[in-house]
């Protein structure tokens, strides 16, 4: 059995308690002690299990008070498309040139948004990114003509979720420093989006545990019900 953390093993709550969401919010704040802005993270185990095609579940959800991180850009696109990724604030913009650097070992990124067009060359990477969760994909619109529009989404919050083969889906939904409206908000757009992506295949109970914590605090576990009151 893996040891806790010693900041979790500080905790002398009751770990199996379930609080609602306020409750849990106010607990994940408290207990980011740290010297520096922890992040807040949500852990959402979904009744599916994703060997099934048909019980995948994977999208994008643009979170209402952002990240509070920087999230570094890569655009793979040339010419005008290239021009608009630039100005809409990527942070990297190539094309077989970019490619070639990600071949070679470069990863200084977050996200990768690619045109179309492109998709013949960005498979040559499906080894390197899709073990990283950063191939691009046009059903979390990483894929698209309007590069200038996916950028801004990846700077002002959005971010991707796809369910692990446990049938769990964590999120990074914001930093400890931000006001309890704000890391609430965020987690309900999680959960509306992950409702909202609810695969052909799902039986039974959908949304069947949520839990919260910080980078390094304890976990709580979040009353379902809650946060949709």
């Amino acid at each position: 059995m893996a040891k806790l953390p010693k900041r979790e093993q500080a905790w002398t709550g009751d770990r199996q308690a379930i609080h609602p969401l306020a409750e849990a919010v106010k607990l994940v704040k408290a207990n980011a002690t740290s010297k520096f802005d922890e992040s807040v993270e949500i852990a959402v185990n979904l009744g599916v299990d994703p060997r099934h095609a048909d019980q995948q579940v994977r999208g994008v959800v643009s979170l209402p008070s952002g990240t509070g991180r920087d999230v570094r850009v890569a655009v793979i696109a040339k010419d005008p498309k290239a021009a608009e990724a630039t100005a809409a604030g990527a942070d990297i913009v190539g094309a077989e040139d970019l490619v070639e650097r990600i071949q070679g070992g470069f990863l200084e990124f977050d996200r990768v948004i690619a045109t179309p067009d492109m998709m013949a060359l960005v498979g040559r990477l499906g080894k390197i990114l899709g073990p990283r969760g950063l191939m691009p994909n046009p059903r979390v619109g990483t894929v698209t003509p309007n590069v200038a529009q996916a950028v801004k989404d990846a700077k002002g919050g959005s971010i991707e979720f796809r369910v692990e083969k446990a049938g769990i889906v964590h999120a990074g939904i914001g930093k400890a420093s931000f006001t309890e409206e704000a890391i609430t908000a965020n987690v309900r757009a999680l959960l509306e989006a992950l409702n909202r992506a609810k695969p052909s295949g799902a039986k039974g109970t959908y949304v069947k545990r949520v839990s919260l914590s910080s980078t390094m605090g304890p976990g709580f576990k979040v009353d379902t019900g809650s946060i949709n009151a």
